[in-house]
């Protein structure tokens, strides 16, 4: 009887903005009209990209400065934009269905970790079509209060394993730093997705690099 060499990962987590949707026209967008609107100072094109993927609360509050109050004032701002105009400026990353797709089909649990909110979250998932391959949704809640990507893993696999799956060999796949970052703090390992908005540098941590979206099915399926 031949058998079947172990999959090297039992789970995967994907990050949302710059690795299954190319979110940045929407989100550039709506950070140049929530900063006009409250009277900051809009930064250069490269620092704005900066923003994409962190969690929102930490641009505000570190990149740009702001006290709780001014922050939290922002945010309101911003997010009634973005849910109105921004979250559909994207398009999802060409053959990112076809992973998720062949990955779900092959029986391996997928669940977002993203630092964007739920809400927004679901709506761009469900836009592209793409829930039906996702086991759990998780990213940052609503009210902030999760949104570090460390603690935003910790849910993903938590609710993974609530749903009774594998989860001793998570991985993630992502294209900042703070996605490496966050996923190492429970010893999860990244798969670093290079289509997406981070510089070559913020690999540095990774067990592999992918080009394009399919490149990850040889990583993440060895053999299908």
């Amino acid at each position: 009887m031949t058998s079947t060499p172990e999959r090297p990962f039992t789970a995967v987590l994907f990050d949302l903005d710059g690795t299954i949707s190319d979110s940045a026209p929407g989100i550039l967008e709506s950070m140049t009209h929530t900063l006009r609107t409250v009277g900051v100072p809009v930064p250069d094109h490269a620092t704005l990209m900066s923003f994409v993927g962190p969690p929102i609360m930490d641009t505000f509050r570190v990149a740009l400065g702001m006290d709780e109050e001014q922050a939290d004032r922002t945010l309101a701002v911003y997010r009634e934009h973005y849910l109105a105009r921004g979250a559909l400026d994207s398009r999802m990353y060409p053959g990112i269905d076809v992973v998720l797709h062949t990955l779900h089909e092959a029986g391996v649990p997928i669940s977002t970790a993203t630092s964007k909110p739920e809400t927004p979250a679901t709506y761009i998932l469900e836009h592209y079509g793409l829930t039906g391959d996702i086991d759990v949704i998780t990213g940052a809640s609503d009210d902030e209060v999760r949104s570090a990507k460390a603690d935003v893993v910790e849910e993903a696999l938590r609710r993974l394993a609530a749903r009774g799956f594998d989860t001793s060999r998570p991985v993630l796949v992502g294209d900042r730093l703070h996605d490496v970052e966050g996923a190492a703090v429970h010893g999860v390992p990244t798969v670093f997705a290079e289509w997406g908005y981070g510089s070559p540098a913020e690999a540095v941590g990774t067990v592999a690099q992918a080009a394009t979206p399919l490149d990850l099915l040889p990583i993440l399926l060895p053999g299908a």
